[in-house]
């Protein structure tokens, strides 16, 4: 008898569902105009956060240069320019002494975006839920909301900023690296384009998979959390003394946790499949063009110096990708 009451009493705590939470994940009307509004008051570092991305974008394109000026001007026994080997050097290092200077203004910026958001998020996400009716809190699992205001506030303000910022130098370097291999050769670049479907192919076939995989991530989470957050309160304490039964909430909650694994480990192998992947494909393109290149610089179409920094650039290319 007492064992029936319980587990309805318990029941009644744990008979709301996450997926009211985690099943609308489509964008409603009206998102995108709201977050840019949030994101509206941090529009002079989010600007200054763009600019300095945008310079670290160009300034990744002069290294090669200086290696090709290196190899074609200051070392061959005609030239022995150990002048402009000092230069090249000192440039070397304002080069790395900016880039740094560069990350580090990026790095404060993009914290200062991206914390502020968290703090509006949350304080925004906590009004909004507290003034819920009641029902609501009958109906949905404590451990989704704790997620809405952990996991989701800090995948939104990751977005804002640290994918932003990515998307911007990434369109930035394949621009100027681009750029700079049609002015070195085109016929070359056209090749190194030409490899370019192989990385989108494995990328949007894996990439969906793993982004349908990480939202039932997020929902197992939010599965597992409620059921320690239901567990760990007084009231639950108290139902789980006089009516629960231990072996038998080990045993429910041990099945939550091992679906988190496995998915969890679905999603390792998944990711890694896609980075190997790429890293193939990147280095066969990578050999392609050394080889190309050499015979090029072999029937003195290219220089040794171009063909160096032009597979500087292949590396440069296919890295966002």
């Amino acid at each position: 008898m007492f064992g029936g009451g319980g587990n309805g009493a318990w029941m009644l705590m744990r008979h709301g569902r996450s997926d009211e939470l985690e099943k609308g994940y489509k964008l409603a009307p009206g998102t995108i105009p709201r977050a840019l509004k949030l994101a509206a008051k941090y529009k002079f570092a989010i600007f200054w956060f763009l600019a300095v991305t945008v310079g670290a974008g160009f300034l990744a394109a002069v290294p090669p240069l200086l290696l090709r000026a290196l190899v074609d001007r200051a070392l061959p026994p005609q030239h022995h320019d150990g002048r402009l080997v000092l230069w090249l050097a000192v440039a070397g290092i304002a080069v790395a002494v900016i880039s740094a200077i560069i990350g580090l203004a990026s790095r404060y910026l993009s914290s200062k975006v991206g914390e502020g958001l968290i703090f509006d998020l949350r304080s925004r996400l906590f009004d909004h839920v507290q003034r819920m009716p009641v029902a609501f809190f009958t109906r949905t699992q404590t451990g989704a909301l704790i997620s809405r205001l952990n996991n989701d506030v800090i995948g939104a303000q990751s977005a804002m900023t640290g994918t932003l910022g990515n998307v911007v130098t990434s369109l930035i370097t394949v621009g100027t690296t681009i750029s700079v291999m049609l002015y070195l050769n085109w016929e070359l670049t056209l090749l190194a384009l030409a490899l370019l479907p192989a990385f989108v192919f494995p990328s949007k076939r894996v990439g969906k998979r793993l982004q349908r995989i990480t939202r039932e991530q997020m929902g197992l989470n939010a599965d597992m959390n409620s059921t320690m957050q239901e567990r760990f309160n007084v009231s639950g304490a108290m139902v789980a003394k006089l009516f629960g039964h231990p072996d038998r909430e080990l045993e429910s909650f041990s099945g939550r946790a091992s679906r988190v694994r496995d998915i969890g480990v679905k999603i390792a192998v998944y990711s890694r499949t896609l980075f190997v992947t790429l890293a193939l494909v990147s280095a066969v393109g990578t050999a392609v063009v050394i080889y190309v290149g050499g015979r090029l610089a072999l029937s003195g179409r290219m220089s040794t110096g171009d063909v160096v920094a032009f597979v500087a650039y292949v590396g440069a290319l296919y890295m966002p990708l």
